[in-house]
């Protein structure tokens, strides 16, 4: 454990969010919902920002993390609606406002009973650079977060040159380094962008990568992301296995990476873990036992939730989650089970905040014996331990 809690700043993707309150509707499929010249009745909407600037960088400071946030907005009144939400919190320092340009909006659609679905607006994501990157308040902290480059298109144009200049920079700062991911619009420029080629471009850069599985099997195996989609549609992650993850996990490594945590939705938290070696260059703050980092293969569990609301922000919060324990010096086991919990507390409200808790409250609830889901994981050299911790083949431990 650390005597003193490194300082944080989270970049990256920020929009609002138009959350209309679906709960009353009665629809089992989205051809009931999408009805040309049909009028239905809907509850109140929430308002609140949105992105990983917003829900991982907010979701830190409600954990205990001093947290800065850098995002892009329009001088329009979206944009002025996000600075306003952003000021209840005291944290607009980072933000910038860009005269003529429109703020990004996601209009959240989640009708009980069925995934949620999104209509976004980039705006000024799409015109975010290197140069929109305040070095100097950076250069003040100890980890610098990133969030959802596959929906910023200068991230991911020119072969993700403006987001390795980004790493490049901030690395050179020595400050410890986080990235995370967001599904690609297959259709989209985004979807036919060369992933495997820009991850291997920044993946030395990166100290900490947090995509969930379905990203990341998109971005380094299209074929059988298509494969698995063609067999359970949203719920492919029924199908990937601890063989599918360690292979997975063992490209990134390949490429460079450090500490790959993989998010797996109701089916918890997969961790992989390079040389003592390799973590001790992970810049400011590296793990506070190497010795209990290194060369681990874990999958830890989702937590049990009796009253489902929303998976809204669901995965900002379990990256929260993971980086404020990793931040507080905690062991690689206890890191990826505060994972779980951050995001088991997050899906107990509709949108991406509200349900999180203070970390004495996740901490005091984990440590009372929270009831974890089953998880059944198939591959060469899995086992579970007493404690319900699966252990993959690479696991030193």
């Amino acid at each position: 454990m650390r005597n003193e809690i490194p300082k944080a700043v989270v970049a990256g993707h920020l929009c609002l969010d138009i959350i209309p309150d679906l709960s009353g509707l009665e629809v089992k499929r989205g051809a009931d919902f999408f009805v040309p010249g049909k009028v239905r009745l809907v509850g109140p909407a929430t308002l609140s920002t949105g992105g990983p600037v917003s829900n991982t960088g907010l979701a830190l400071v409600r954990l205990g993390i001093d947290t800065a946030l850098m995002g892009k907005v329009g001088d329009d009144p979206f944009g002025s609606l996000i600075r306003l939400l952003l000021a209840d919190w005291g944290v607009t320092e980072g933000v910038i406002v860009v005269a003529g340009e429109t703020s990004s909006y996601t209009i959240v659609l989640d009708p009980p009973g069925l995934d949620r679905m999104f209509l976004h607006r980039p705006g000024t994501n799409d015109t975010f650079s290197a140069a929109d990157v305040n070095y100097d308040l950076v250069a003040g902290r100890d980890l610098f977060h990133f969030g959802y480059p596959p929906i910023m298109r200068r991230m991911y144009s020119d072969g993700g040159r403006e987001l390795l200049e980004i790493f490049r920079r901030v690395q050179a700062l020595g400050v410890t380094t986080s990235l995370d991911m967001a599904m690609p619009d297959p259709g989209s420029e985004a979807g036919r962008a060369d992933w495997q080629a820009i991850l291997a471009g920044v993946m030395p850069t990166v100290d900490i990568f947090l995509p969930s599985a379905e990203e990341l099997l998109y971005m380094l195996e299209r074929q059988r992301f298509d494969d698995y989609q063609a067999r359970h549609g949203e719920d492919m992650l029924a199908l990937f296995t601890g063989d599918d993850l360690s292979r997975l996990s063992e490209r990134l490594l390949a490429m460079g990476g450090k500490v790959v945590g993989i998010k797996c939705g109701y089916r918890g938290v997969y961790v992989r873990t390079a040389g003592k070696e390799r973590l001790a260059e992970m810049g400011k703050v590296r793990p506070a036992d190497l010795d209990n980092w290194a060369d681990r293969e874990l999958w830890e569990p989702s937590f049990h939730v009796e009253h489902f609301a929303g998976g809204t922000g669901a995965g900002d919060s379990c990256i929260a989650g993971f980086l404020s324990a990793f931040l507080r010096g905690h062991t690689l086991e206890e890191t990826v089970r505060y994972a779980c919990a951050a995001g088991g507390f997050n899906v107990t409200a509709p949108d991406a905040l509200s349900g999180l808790r203070p970390w004495p409250e996740i901490v005091a609830r984990v440590q009372a014996g929270w009831e974890k889901n089953p998880l059944r994981v198939e591959g060469h050299g899995w086992h579970c331990d007493a404690g319900g911790l699966w252990h993959g083949p690479h696991d030193r431990r």
